[in-house]
């Protein structure tokens, strides 16, 4: 994750039975009648690991892009797709809390979803503007699936292949050599597991595919913790959530263990939970797909299991670096709309407001692209951009966070 604002959503229900998550146990074989394929398909993938799957709603033809989403608690469309698609929507009052607000949702209810090999009828899609969230990706994200969606089925994601395979219910041999997580299933899937860095702490955390990071941890928690000494290293940092941009910070934890498997050196998110997210004491904060996305999941929810298989990512190189940038798509338009003060991005004389051109001779107008460049820390990079009727070119010392 290459930028100072990264995506990161949380989308709840508002009553979660929480409690302590089971210990994982190693397990390849779960007893009873089989489970099915239904239907195997490719999925893309973003920067930090988060997975688009193209589908269709109801008998309508145009490809629509959504997140597949454990953390979250239902199943959702952009309110402009829904208006694209002239939908009847319901108000209600229910509510929906993220990072950065809380607010009332309609639905567009009794619609089926299509994907590729499958069609699931019956479904009521809470409406929510992803306007942020396309323009932070760069991509057209048109709806997210969620809770709604995944208690119906068995679900294998395969990282290696980028192939996401569909199951009815039913007893599943997961592959040799991995490792079987029970959570507890409250609308969205809760792990216990172990962070340390001062001292060794466990805790409750949700298990997001959506959030395209490693570790997203409360400041209450850190501080009842005594996670990390006063002295820690921290990086201002903006991300954007439900309600808009929240401030946070960054640092680097010194071991995560999830199940029997331990990674050192962790960049991480800290945040103040004000809108309660993560219901401090029962939960520390997230785990996100940039930790999940290195093995191949089974994500299990009638049966309560998540089963986790190292792949070829496990090893990867976490992403330490830290520019201080905020980018955001429009229009076909990539502009900079953060730069956090004493950062590499304004120590460059970068402005709110640039419109970036390019990045190391990379004229793509891709914003992939550009954040793949942009987490090569240690580097220096050249950035075109236009301010007003001039073009600038700057050079940027991406950090190393420590």
């Amino acid at each position: 994750m290459p930028f100072a604002a990264r995506p990161i959503r949380k989308y709840l229900m508002l009553l979660l039975a929480l409690g302590m998550a089971l210990p994982g146990v190693a397990q390849e074989i779960v007893s009873g009648g089989p489970a099915k394929l239904i239907t195997k398909f490719a999925f893309e993938q973003l920067t930090g690991g988060v997975v688009i799957v193209r589908g269709t709603f109801d008998k309508y033809p145009d490809s629509l892009n959504f997140i597949f989403d454990t953390g979250s608690g239902g199943i959702s469309l952009d309110s402009t797709t829904a208006r694209h698609l002239q939908l009847v929507l319901t108000p209600s009052d229910r509510t929906i809390r993220g990072i950065a607000g809380i607010k009332n949702v309609e639905y567009a209810r009794n619609h089926t979803l299509n994907l590729p090999g499958l069609s699931v009828p019956g479904l009521d899609f809470h409406i929510n503007d992803y306007e942020l969230l396309t323009g932070v990706y760069g991509v057209k994200i048109d709806g997210i699936i969620g809770y709604s969606f995944l208690r119906r089925y068995l679900v294998a994601i395969d990282y290696d292949k980028k192939i996401l395979s569909v199951y009815t219910p039913g007893d599943f041999k997961y592959p040799r050599g991995g490792y079987l997580l029970r959570p507890l299933i409250a609308g969205l899937p809760i792990q216990f597991a172990h962070v340390g860095d001062n001292r060794g702490v466990g805790s409750r955390f949700y298990l997001d595919t959506g959030a395209g990071l490693n570790l997203l941890l409360s400041n209450e928690f850190v501080g009842d913790s005594s996670l990390f000494t006063p002295k820690k290293n921290r990086y201002p940092t903006v991300a954007e959530g439900l309600g808009g941009k929240k401030e946070m910070e960054m640092a680097v934890l010194k071991t995560f263990k999830l199940g029997t498997y331990k990674f050192k050196r962790v960049p991480i998110y800290l945040f103040d939970d004000e809108y309660n997210v993560t219901s401090y004491p029962q939960l520390g904060g997230l785990i996100g797909n940039d930790i999940l996305r290195r093995f191949n999941v089974v994500i299990n929810y009638p049966r309560s299991e998540i089963h986790l298989l190292p792949n070829s990512h496990f090893r990867d190189q976490f992403d330490y670096s830290y520019t201080g940038l905020g980018l955001y798509a429009a229009n076909g338009i990539i502009y900079i709309t953060d730069v956090l003060k004493n950062s590499p991005a304004e120590e460059a004389g970068l402005k709110v407001g640039d419109i970036l051109f390019a990045v190391d001779n990379n004229l793509s107008n891709s914003m992939q692209a550009y954040r793949n460049i942009l987490m090569q820390s240690g580097r220096k990079v050249k950035l075109l951009v236009k301010r007003e009727n001039e073009y600038i070119q700057t050079v940027m010392k991406i950090e190393n966070i420590k």
